[in-house]
């Protein structure tokens, strides 16, 4: 199997320009960038002012009717596989708060949550190999993929590598410009624990979305990801440790630098996440056409910055 784990994140952030400069830019110079696929293949989100030329021929006239027409265009329609899950709600929300139209597809369909994005997600039920795309990506600009699971190694490899390389081919097949896979930090792991269901079936989805779309698509790879998680009905508050943990590694990774050589070391110094940082990092490569690659967890949060300001 091909490996990715050299390849960095390419992509513009306003509010993070460190995102650009040359230790964060580790895979290929922006002049080496095709545009032809994405930007030909995508409209951006925009507001249209349309102003009639029979209203400027009669502003003079204050008898005359003028016609001034704005229109909001929403262009950027995504599909999350997985909405209803974790992580995958969590960007269905970024993405409503964002004004982008949002399909889910996920086996449990439309949560019980009673809060008023939920209403505006397109929610269908339904199982990744077994999908009827033609009603799923019909119109989208982008797939984001946040399947992954555990169990035998059998299943990992199923869930966290077959079913995502099905949906990436799918994507691929549907003409979709752009596709993110929600992945995970190797965590520094030697190389014969990285031979798990786990983490060879991510590392295969990987792999497919950067051949099937190298100039469009996106990997983030997360470590632990906290926030508020809901499972079978109570709320498991991972923020209480999650917050608090990441504040205190960030701020004694000056200290800690040298241990990361270690093996496995990134399994206690590998900074925690937020769910929402990954969500808006997941918005940031939906909008923004010029990021592609691999994300580490410092570019998920300055990624996610930059949509947030």
């Amino acid at each position: 199997m091909a490996s990715f784990s050299n390849i960095g994140a390419i992509c513009k952030v306003p509010s993070a320009p460190s995102l650009c400069s040359s230790s964060s830019r580790a895979l290929f110079p922006t002049t080496l960038r095709s545009f032809s696929h994405s930007q030909v293949s995508r409209s951006r989100s925009c507001r249209l002012c349309i102003r009639s030329s029979y209203a400027e021929a009669v502003r003079g006239n204050p008898n005359s009717d003028a016609i001034d027409v704005v229109a909001d265009v929403k262009t950027e329609r995504i599909v999350v596989i997985g909405g209803s899950g974790f992580v995958g709600s969590a960007i269905c929300k970024a993405a409503v708060s964002e004004g982008i139209e949002v399909i889910s597809l996920s086996r449990s369909g439309r949560p019980s949550n009673s809060n008023p994005w939920v209403d505006q997600v397109t929610w269908i039920t339904g199982d990744v190999f077994y999908a009827n795309w033609d009603e799923i990506l019909i119109g989208a600009t982008a797939v984001v993929s946040t399947l992954g699971g555990f169990g035998s190694d059998e299943q990992m490899l199923r869930i966290n590598g077959e079913a995502n390389v099905v949906a990436v081919n799918a994507a691929k097949e549907y003409g979709i410009p752009k596709f993110i896979l929600i992945s995970v930090h190797d965590y520094n792991l030697p190389s014969f624990l990285l031979q798990s269901g786990y983490f060879t079936g991510k590392r295969k989805a990987e792999s497919e979305v950067l051949s099937k779309f190298p100039s469009s698509g996106v990997v983030l790879r997360p470590a632990f990801i906290y926030g508020k998680r809901k499972v079978d009905g109570f709320e498991i508050p991972l923020d209480l440790i999650g917050e608090p943990l990441e504040k205190l590694l960030r701020a004694t990774e000056s200290f800690t630098k040298p241990l990361k050589s270690l093996p496995a070391s990134d399994l206690v110094l590998a900074p925690p996440v937020s769910v929402d940082d990954v969500a808006y990092a997941v918005i940031n490569a939906v909008k923004d056409d010029d990021c592609f690659g691999i994300f580490t967890i410092d570019q998920i949060k300055e990624a996610a910055a930059g949509v947030k300001v």
